[in-house]
């Protein structure tokens, strides 16, 4: 796939790999190391974690897969909201970076709004890229209103994560359409869905049948034909990391896109930005 490019000119993978719920559960561990691996050998260089993941076992998880090959990697992680202070993220960050066994992350993002206020988020995560820690930064769960509030700081925000899949589509109808003003790339997390109900959807099961595809695909093929996004889905097992790099390659049909619009319609007013 032709990566997107970030304002800076980085090449931005359009197709990822998320950990979230990694590094929960000791007994699956070589499983998921080895899907992060297996993920890295098919091309999906994107690796997206966060200090919540698993309290961090997650990024410890990643720390084992990327050992290494850590030029390979575009590495990103995220900052709790209540870590994201002038005091707190550089401790934060120096946590994570402890527990993934780097010098640096590619790309840090506050992961929610809290308390803090954005102004002296951005201050923090200013300094943490003057100090070489991190190379950029970006939010996530942020809403057009949000991101209007970093005002001059809103050009050195690299990208906006959020929830955006079949059944989630209100990003559409006004962030996605802002974010690309900007020239500001948006991640899709959960881009298939949660809990598996979206893939046992009559339309996307009867198109990816016919098509030799798996409904996971199609979901994750949709996510990927919307202009400027980036996807993120988690694999913890080998034949599913294989699954979604195939997706990849997928291009769907105007006619495709239709039924999935029909099934799943698109926004036609704002909506509340729905996060999980």
């Amino acid at each position: 796939m032709t990566p997107l490019r970030l304002r800076d000119g980085t090449a931005f993978p359009r197709l990822g790999q998320g950990t979230w719920r990694m590094g929960e559960d000791g007994t699956r561990r070589k499983e998921e190391v080895a899907a992060l691996r297996a993920g890295l050998d098919l091309g999906l260089t994107l690796i997206d974690t966060a200090e919540m993941y698993g309290e961090g076992g997650a990024e410890k998880v990643v720390a084992e897969a990327i050992a290494g090959r850590r030029e390979e990697v575009f590495l990103v992680s995220k900052v709790y909201p209540h870590n994201a202070s002038r005091r707190g993220l550089p401790q934060a960050l120096e946590r994570s970076l402890k527990r993934l066994k780097v010098d640096r992350l590619d790309l840090y993002l506050l992961h929610w709004r809290g308390s803090v206020p954005l102004a002296e988020t951005v201050e923090a995560m200013e300094r943490a890229r003057e100090a070489g820690k991190i190379a950029r930064w970006g939010v996530s769960n942020l809403d057009v209103d949000d991101l209007l509030e970093l005002e001059a700081a809103l050009p050195d925000c690299a990208t906006d994560q959020v929830l955006l899949n079949l059944e989630h589509r209100g990003p559409e109808f006004d962030l996605l359409p802002f974010c690309a003003t900007q020239e500001m790339p948006v991640m899709a997390y959960s881009p298939v869905g949660q809990g598996g109900a979206l893939l046992r959807h009559p339309v996307l099961v009867k198109l990816a049948a016919a098509r030799g595809a798996t409904p996971g695909q199609m979901a994750l093929a949709w996510t990927l034909s919307l202009p400027g996004v980036v996807s993120i889905p988690k694999a913890s097992g080998l034949a599913h990391v294989r699954e979604n790099a195939a997706a990849g390659e997928m291009v769907l049909s105007p006619e495709e896109l239709a039924a999935l619009d029909a099934a799943f319609p698109p926004p036609r007013r704002k909506q509340e930005l729905a996060m999980l």
